[in-house]
């Protein structure tokens, strides 16, 4: 119930009731309204701007985390960039230098990131830079590891093969030195024991009593093992592969048969004087490519330094062959 004003009226002495006018009630109403609404507009307005809600509190929270993920993602980017670029050196420098091969050129490490724009659905955001410039290094990074990983299978290949290679090179002196009398005659002019005339001897002259054993020099498969070539007698032929074909000639008997694999250090035969031979003792023989070449660079498997040096000095010696 509204309360009902009076005012006093000196002209009638008497009290008079106050009648509101509908109209002035209105704009005191209106006026209040739009008091109100603009009251409650300035508190909405300042308080979005000022006062944060619960919800953009947590987005805020949400989206400095993230910034913070990515830094450490970035620094973690970082290191792993180190550690590939290491790998990537001693690849070049050390393991393709090693087994003999090409060094992988850089611009193929990195090739295929040019021409169209792959990161444009991350773009028109606020930290778009940063999530652009962290998906670039990342598929960097894969396109190295790929490459990388690609390279080391193939200095794996490259390493077993080389393993192969090592084994197949004749690389020891097929007389042992306790067997050993002397080494007779060495790679070079040689006086022929038979028509004393100067010619060449492709090969090493190993003396020792008949029936001394006689080694393969590296892994191979015998291709020969007969007397069906002149001068040679009893002797066996061994192809080690990559080009390398070792020969014992003068042979009292065999060992081995044609086509069977044998290992370096394998007994083949025994010391003999059969063929042209003046006395026994082993002719040996290294074939490269099918040319004949100096023995005395393959003993590097079976004997010391002082060893070595001996048997060249020895094998130096322009004397009388053999054979």
């Amino acid at each position: 119930m509204s309360k009902v004003k009076y005012y006093y009226d000196p002209e009638t002495l008497s009290y008079k009731k106050i009648e509101r006018k509908k109209r002035r009630t209105f704009k005191y109403a209106l006026g209040f309204l739009t008091a109100a609404a603009l009251f409650g507009f300035l508190t909405v307005f300042i308080t979005s701007q000022y006062v944060e809600s619960p919800k953009e509190k947590a987005l805020k929270r949400e989206l400095v985390n993230m910034q913070l993920q990515y830094e450490l993602l970035d620094k973690k980017m970082d290191e792993a960039s180190e550690v590939l670029a290491s790998l990537e050196h001693r690849d070049n420098n050390i393991y393709r230098i090693y087994f003999e091969a090409n060094p992988i050129p850089e611009e193929q490490r990195k090739a295929g990131f040019g021409g169209i724009n792959r990161y444009k659905d991350l773009e028109g955001y606020d930290n778009s830079k940063l999530i652009i410039e962290s998906n670039k290094r990342i598929d960097i990074l894969q396109k190295q590891i790929v490459v990388q990983s690609k390279s080391l299978d193939e200095i794996a290949t490259l390493a077993a093969d080389k393993e192969k290679l090592l084994a197949a090179i004749p690389a020891i002196q097929p007389v042992s030195n306790e067997d050993l009398t002397r080494i007779a005659s060495g790679y070079g002019y040689r006086t022929d024991p038979f028509t004393k005339a100067r010619k060449f001897h492709y090969g090493m002259d190993f003396t020792a009593p008949r029936g001394t054993p006689i080694y393969a020099t590296g892994d191979g498969k015998v291709i020969r093992a007969d007397n069906r070539s002149t001068g040679y007698g009893n002797h066996i032929r061994i192809d080690h592969g990559y080009g390398y074909v070792s020969l014992y000639a003068h042979l009292y008997k065999y060992n081995v048969k044609k086509n069977q694999k044998v290992k370096r250090g394998d007994l083949i035969g025994f010391v003999g004087s059969t063929g042209r031979s003046e006395a026994p003792h082993l002719h040996y023989e290294i074939f490269k490519d099918e040319q004949r070449i100096n023995p005395t660079n393959f003993y590097y498997g079976s004997l010391t330094p002082e060893e070595y040096n001996s048997l060249l000095e020895k094998a130096s010696l322009e004397n009388q062959s053999l054979d």
